[in-house]
């Protein structure tokens, strides 16, 4: 269950971090030893869920206001206010490697 939890708060982090919309499937049923939990989601830019899978298969058809993008950018501006400057450094150490 932690690791279920996991991956919605990053998978919501995605949405949030970047302002858009993330559909996150996940499988669902056993596969040898490996139970996948299903719970396929989407959310919007703020990282709401807009709807939710159980653990059984299921289709997700869910409305995503383009608009909702633009906004949560304007006022969650994390692209806006990054330092591209500072990414040299950054990079520079792993394609000297």
């Amino acid at each position: 269950a932690s690791q279920r939890a996991a991956w919605q708060t990053m998978m919501r982090s995605h949405a949030i971090a970047n302002g858009v919309y993330v559909a996150a499937p996940n499988r669902c049923g056993v596969e040898g030893n490996i139970e996948f939990w299903g719970t396929s989601f989407v959310c919007d830019p703020y990282g709401n869920f807009l709807a939710e899978a159980g653990e059984e298969p299921t289709t997700l058809l869910v409305d995503c206001d383009m608009r909702l993008i633009d906004e949560a950018r304007t006022h969650w501006p994390f692209l806006r206010d990054r330092r591209i400057d500072a990414y040299g450094p950054l990079t520079k150490r792993f394609l000297d490697s």
